[in-house]
């Protein structure tokens, strides 16, 4: 009877002992559950959508001059002035006509480092052509004498076209023999009836 009392007692302290043991693993498990927290992932950072700049070659000289000519051009033409070479023609679409500096017939200009009693005059050649017009050659002076059969503008296809530049100006030492073939005019042209004189071959008449 003992015996059996000592088994049935050793048999409770046992399960006791177990249900314990359980009881701290399910608290155990819980505490690391709570303690443990899911890794957060890091963000890459995005790349940058700029493009990256390209390592061409240099820009031609010569493409790059050519360009700032015509730029000088266009925004000389806007302005109702063309500049011309000796032998140099442009087409001019905002006036749908071709424009050629044939040359220089005449230039008695005074030099710039000599006093004179009369300015002088420089008379350059000019052919116009529009676009259902024959070829026209006007000459266009830095003057306007109608005595002397200088005039400074003409009309053409409804413009008014005068001389208002011609360079280089000549010295003693260089004068029209030896500029010849090196000049350069500035053309102003102006539609007719805008308010300004408008001059005929061999005389100038005012609106």
């Amino acid at each position: 009877m003992i015996h059996r009392l000592i088994l049935s007692t050793i048999s409770m302290l046992t399960l006791a002992t177990c249900q314990n043991q359980a009881v701290n693993t399910q608290s155990s498990s819980e505490k690391t559950e709570i303690k443990t927290t899911p890794k957060s992932t890091p963000i890459k950072p995005s790349k940058s959508t700029e493009p990256e700049m390209s390592t061409g070659l240099p820009p031609d000289k010569e493409a790059v001059r050519i360009a700032e000519e015509e730029k000088a051009s266009a925004a000389s033409a806007q302005a109702g002035v063309v500049y011309l070479k000796e032998g140099e023609n442009k087409f001019l679409k905002a006036y749908e006509m071709n424009v050629t500096f044939k040359k220089m017939i005449e230039d008695s200009r005074c030099p710039k480092d000599v006093n004179c009693v009369w300015a002088g005059v420089a008379t350059a050649e000019v052919e116009l052509i529009g676009l259902a017009t024959r070829p026209v050659t006007v000459k266009l002076s830095t003057v306007s004498d109608a005595n002397r059969g200088y005039s400074k503008a003409e009309q053409f296809n409804g413009y008014q076209i005068s001389l208002v530049n011609v360079a280089p100006e000549t010295t003693a030492a260089k004068g029209y023999s030896s500029l010849k073939g090196n000049y350069q005019i500035g053309i102003k042209i102006q539609k007719e009836g805008a308010g300004t004189s408008t001059t005929e071959r061999g005389g100038t008449t005012t609106k």
